[in-house]
């Protein structure tokens, strides 16, 4: 992972609109795990600042946009695929 991490932005976006989107970044595929579990729902994440911007539901506002919650903690983001993925991705079973 330490070799992807240079090649990963601090921030990135999905929004269009939004001055961190970078496409050519987004067709390699990333992941992010946020405070140890994998999430498939963010929308925007800073690593420097430690915050991800999730999807609140399927809530919308008046532009049509879905609606995000800002959490704090650690971000750690990774190309998908690549052979570096963090470890305790998929194939993990919770306890329980």
């Amino acid at each position: 992972m330490a070799e992807d991490q240079p090649s990963l932005p601090d921030r990135l976006s999905l929004d269009p609109r939004s001055p961190w989107f970078d496409e050519e970044v987004l067709q390699n595929g990333i992941g992010i795990k946020f405070n140890g579990q994998q999430k498939t729902n963010v929308q925007e994440y800073c690593i420097s600042e430690g915050w991800i911007r999730i999807a609140a539901g399927r809530s919308r506002d008046r532009y049509g946009n879905p609606m995000t919650i800002k959490l704090s903690g650690k971000v750690e983001p990774y190309v998908e695929g690549s052979s570096d993925q963090p470890p305790g991705g998929e194939g993990v079973a919770s306890e329980g």
